[in-house]
């Protein structure tokens, strides 16, 4: 049989077993720490023999008592109340389960040795995975023949379980969602007090990312670095049954854990460690043995690759929203390059050339007065889904809307050496898919459209500006206000541009000199040039 004592208020348990008795005291390496200032640093001693549970008071300030009474040395029975100074303890009886039998009773090993460290390298997977994991290892993993049978339904039983783990993992949304059910499943198994999760960053650096106890409640602790680095660095699980007495492992830093015993595994996805999975135990006597470690290394192995394809579908998800959202400004193939840059979302911006249009309705507001919203609504819907097809059928951006305007550019975020070449084109076809329209909405009663067209080629500020939480990708500048200009000034089925849009052209159109053109700003007129149709 197996005893426990279990404190009134649930909060600490304590696993009993036969050996040395064990110290009860409020000191940090104390066998059964009890922290309550009514508890003297060694206070008791409890052991379990073949007679049962015993208990002597070591001298305490407090006092020892059983059932109330106070005493020096007792025996306990089942269901006693032991209380060190003011904290009370109940004595429990309990069977072994068939699963801690399973998980924790190696073959041919009867229990790993006290105050044992494990640093075991990790097998890759074409060494036996997680199969391989879960047999017994050591020189002392010898199974005789009559045992193999039992060896061989136990592994089915731990694969059983670690299938069970596997598809329940699969079903997590996110990838906390996934940390969460990670930490769940290995504190029902494992009998933890505490499961904590660690996942590397960009930069090497380990960040904690879920730390909770045998009660689902955050665990308020951090892991020990000291671990969690030498398991990432040698990438190797490790496994401590004495924690705080192994100075490898900063022994002063666990100590002031309360940590007892430990086991740290990498989290080793198919081709990099993710991070470290912690498990320990701070307020039992249990002490985790070499087949809890191989459960936790196969255990693992599921979670990692669990967490390597949430990421990776998390990541999907996230450039296919971003994708769809630059989609709405950008031509397709721009946006899928943008979607993929890590720069993509962020504020500021940069210095660049583009070349800037400007189309714009005339006659529109008096034509509108005439149409009632819905139709209103139909006919700009139609124009708009033509001109900004022109737009990305040549490489453009839109920018904006503004009004009944279309505001598009060419050499931002994305430049290429014939921006100007395809902008004009763009311009020219904008002109050609309007008659068309026209034409349509001519047989159809309804009424034409004319447009004005600016272009124009020059430097411009170009990036997100706005807030954090709203961003707008637009350009502006000097070169802007031209090509709105150039705009207004143009007669309907007119493209006006720039004397610096010409030169910027491989391949110059017929062109018509128009007056220069007074623009805000400017000392001087802009020469402006019409294209001849």
């Amino acid at each position: 049989m197996l005893y426990k004592l279990i404190s009134t208020e649930g909060e600490q348990t304590f696993e009993l077993r036969g050996g040395s008795p064990l110290v009860v005291g409020r000191a940090l390496n104390s066998d059964i720490p009890v922290f309550d200032p009514t508890i003297s640093r060694k206070h008791a001693e409890v052991g379990l023999d073949e007679n049962g549970v015993h208990v002597t008071d070591l001298g305490s300030s407090n006092g020892t008592f059983l059932n109330g009474a106070r005493i020096d040395a007792a025996r306990l029975s089942p269901g006693d109340v032991i209380t060190f100074g003011k904290v009370a303890f109940r004595l429990k009886e309990i069977a072994p389960t068939p699963e801690s039998v399973t998980l924790r009773t190696p073959v041919s090993l009867a229990s790993a040795p006290l105050n044992q460290t494990i640093v075991r390298p990790m097998l890759p997977p074409a060494s036996g995975g997680w199969v391989a994991a879960l047999r017994p290892s050591g020189p002392t993993a010898v199974v005789e023949e009559d045992e193999a049978a039992a060896e061989g339904q136990r592994i089915q039983q731990k694969l059983a379980k670690l299938m069970e783990v596997a598809m329940e993992l699969t079903r997590a949304v996110t990838v906390e969602a996934l940390l969460a059910r990670i930490a769940e499943r290995a504190s029902q198994i494992f009998d933890t007090d505490r499961v904590a999760i660690l996942l590397l960053d960009e930069g090497g650096a380990l960040v904690p990312k879920i730390s909770r106890d045998k009660k689902g409640s955050d665990a308020g602790r951090t892991v020990p670095q000291s671990i969690a680095r030498r398991v990432v660095e040698e990438q190797a699980a490790i496994l401590s049954d004495n924690a705080g007495e192994d100075q490898r492992f900063g022994g002063q830093s666990i100590l002031m854990q309360r940590v007892r015993s430990a086991m740290c595994v990498p989290l080793v996805g198919k081709e990099k460690i993710h991070g470290v999975l912690y498990v320990d135990n701070v307020t039992t006597t249990h002490r985790f043995g070499d087949e809890d470690l191989n459960f936790l290394i196969a255990f693992s192995g599921i979670a990692a690759v669990a967490i390597e394809n949430s990421q990776f579908a998390e990541r999907i998800r996230q450039e296919a929203l971003v994708r769809s959202n630059f989609e709405r400004y950008f031509a397709p193939q721009l946006a899928a390059r943008i979607a993929t840059s890590p720069d993509a979302v962020k504020l500021g911006g940069e210095k660049r050339q583009v070349a800037v249009l400007f189309s714009d309705i005339r006659g529109f507001t008096p034509l509108s007065e005439s149409m009632n919203p819905d139709e209103i609504a139909h006919l700009l819907t139609e124009y708009f889904t033509e001109m900004v097809e022109c737009v990305f059928r040549h490489g453009g951006t839109l920018d904006k809307f503004i009004g009944d305007a279309v505001m598009a550019q060419w050499g931002a975020p994305i430049g290429a050496p014939d921006d100007p070449d395809r902008a004009m084109a763009a311009a020219i076809d904008m002109i050609r898919e309007l008659e068309v329209l026209n034409v349509k909405w001519r047989g159809q009663g309804r009424p034409e459209l004319q447009v004005g067209i600016g272009l124009t080629y020059g430097e411009v500020f170009a990036g997100n500006i706005g807030s954090e939480k709203r961003l707008e990708f637009t350009v502006i500048g000097d070169t802007v206000n031209t090509a709105n200009r150039l705009c207004s000034a143009a007669e309907g089925g007119e493209i006006l541009i720039s004397d610096e849009m010409r030169r910027a052209l491989s391949k110059v159109p017929k062109l018509h000199a128009r007056p220069p053109l007074d623009v805000k700003g400017k000392s001087n007129p802009v020469p402006i040039y019409s294209i001849v149709p």
